[in-house]
């Protein structure tokens, strides 16, 4: 697990090694299975993903070998984070240390829960996905850098840089690099226009006229 902060303001590149968890399909049920969903708040979920697949590996996932604690990147597959719409599946990952995921393909609502909390969710073709997945376990421990304009992951290893380019529409970037993706701060940052519109609406103001 990491100590890194979590997303805040505008982001425009995530740094640090990966962890892959291969597979496709992987639902939420997988990434944080339903009896942490009793929580009051969405702190120490962190021991909680993955929990059953790696009680069920004991201790050979991904989430616990010694090499991958702190990475910051998930490489996964094919229609990751697809099941239910629990927003736990995200909080989750993000408590755990994940910053960005990349995979072939993200169920869409998995997708939404990860932009409003700042971890951007970028897709590559399979054999690109293949490609980097094969590269991160040739080099164990090695950096990546992943870029959202143009969108992009670098694996800097043995003094040679490899590079694919990923993908990520337009609306998503946007709200990523420019720090709209946080909604609390928008509402935060327009106090004045919203209490001055609340002002207006007959319904909170007991019909009063104005």
């Amino acid at each position: 697990m990491s100590a890194t902060p979590f997303p805040a303001g505008p982001i425009q590149r995530c740094e640090g090694c990966a962890v892959v968890v291969p597979g496709d399909d992987i639902d939420t049920d997988r990434i944080i299975p339903a009896r942490y969903l009793k929580c009051v708040t969405f702190d120490g979920l962190a021991e909680g993903v993955f929990a059953d697949d790696r009680r069920e590996r004991a201790g050979d996932h991904p989430f616990d070998r010694a090499g991958n604690h702190g990475a910051a990147i998930l490489v996964v597959n094919r229609n990751f984070g697809c099941g239910s719409s629990r927003e736990h599946a995200p909080q989750a990952l993000m408590r755990w240390g994940i910053r960005a995921v990349i995979g072939e393909s993200f169920a869409e609502i998995f997708f939404g829960n990860c932009l409003a909390l700042g971890i951007p969710c970028l897709s590559a073709d399979h054999d690109s996905v293949l490609a980097l997945q094969a590269a991160i376990a040739a080099h164990p421990g090695a950096m990546l850098q992943l870029d959202l304009d143009p969108p992009q992951v670098t694996l800097e290893a043995d003094g040679v840089s490899s590079a694919w380019p990923l993908e990520l529409a337009a609306g998503p970037r946007r709200m990523l690099v420019s720090g709209e993706w946080n909604g609390t701060a928008q509402l935060v940052a327009h106090d004045a226009e919203l209490r001055a519109t609340a002002r207006r609406l007959p319904y909170l103001s007991g019909f009063a006229a104005a």
